[in-house]
């Protein structure tokens, strides 16, 4: 196996991901809420760093640089993901209030009052229109970017994974 393919295979799995998102988003009318757009973002930076890596196939430095940002990339993800499910199992009452869309809030809003709105995540994220096998789509999420994390780390510390 091309060592440079253990860098690669995650970031083609957060573009899969990605792709997804989109695909439920454009053809399945499921429209993104606050924290589902963060979590694309950290999806993004995972794969981004891990694209780089495969890319440049870094040494021992290299190595522990890329696995460590993507580790915390992942766990980022997966602290908003959290969040998120949080939201969901909220009592009805206990949900927060719908707010603006993002477009809306940066238009209107400061930014350090859209990130704090962006970030906390408002009563759209707490509703649960699709799921599989059970699970919504932030449940999902918050396992994929365990996994992430958690291949991040594997990468990071097994001797036998590839460094120049």
């Amino acid at each position: 196996m091309n060592p440079r393919l253990l860098y690669a295979l995650p970031a083609l799995a957060c573009a899969g991901l990605l792709g997804f998102g989109y695909y439920l988003q454009y053809f399945d009318s499921q429209d993104p809420c606050p924290l589902c757009l963060v979590q694309r973002g950290f999806y993004y930076g995972v794969a981004l760093v891990f694209a780089l890596a495969a890319l440049h196939f870094p040494g021992k430095t290299g190595k522990a640089t890329y696995c460590s940002l993507a580790a915390l990339l992942a766990l980022g993800g997966f602290g908003i993901a959290g969040r998120q499910v949080w939201l969901q199992h909220l009592p009805a009452d206990q949900v927060p209030a719908c707010g603006p869309d993002l477009f809306f809030m940066m238009e209107n809003f400061p930014l350090s009052r859209t990130l704090e709105k962006l970030f906390k995540g408002s009563g759209q994220c707490a509703e649960v229109t699709w799921r599989f096998l059970g699970l919504s789509i932030a449940e999902w999420s918050l396992a994929c970017f365990a996994g992430l994390a958690a291949y991040a780390v594997w990468l990071l510390f097994n001797p036998r994974s590839p460094s120049r």
